[in-house]
């Protein structure tokens, strides 16, 4: 990882938020979700999906992290009109194992070849293996995330970062 006066450098994270599974329900038989991101005070949200709790979203959302260091919060929502949105569950995303593998990034690397595996375990919220990998001249991460703090709910997403030093050039 790059350093700047014994800090990281800031950088750029795309998330695709593709999809979710089994979103638990808010509304009567239903939901109206829609997914947010936060990295420090930055947020970004996707649109909602009206009356879905299997949402394909396909929508790309972009964060300026200034700290690489702390996880990316999601958090799911449904969308009420004359009250408080819902929580509909919440999960973190460590970025650090993506950020890592870019700094291994070379030239003679093939389009899907595989960086590196990270494995569920208690601390974080992964459905299965998330598969870091080249593709296009790019460091991607692919992942499922298993909400917590509610009964059901799965969203999936594809990372990919950008060093801001790199990105300059």
């Amino acid at each position: 990882m790059m350093m700047r006066g014994g800090r990281l450098d800031e950088g750029t994270l795309r998330v695709k938020v593709i999809r979710g599974w089994n979103l638990a329900v808010r509304d009567f038989l239903t939901s109206d979700p829609y997914v947010v991101l936060t990295s420090g005070c930055k947020r970004v949200k996707t649109k909602v999906i009206n009356s879905n709790l299997n949402p394909v979203w396909n929508e790309e959302l972009t964060l300026c992290v200034v700290d690489p260091r702390r996880p990316i919060k999601l958090e799911v929502f449904d969308k009420d009109t004359f009250s408080r949105d819902d929580p509909m569950g919440k999960g973190e995303i460590d970025i650090q194992p993506l950020i890592e593998a870019g700094m291994f990034l070379t030239d003679t690397r093939l389009s899907g070849d595989i960086i590196n595996v990270v494995r569920p375990t208690p601390k974080n919220c992964l459905v299965g293996d998330s598969n870091i990998y080249f593709s296009d001249g790019k460091v991607v991460q692919d992942m499922i995330l298993r909400l917590t703090d509610v009964e059901c709910g799965e969203v999936m997403l594809q990372l990919e970062w950008s060093n801001s030093r790199s990105s300059r050039r």
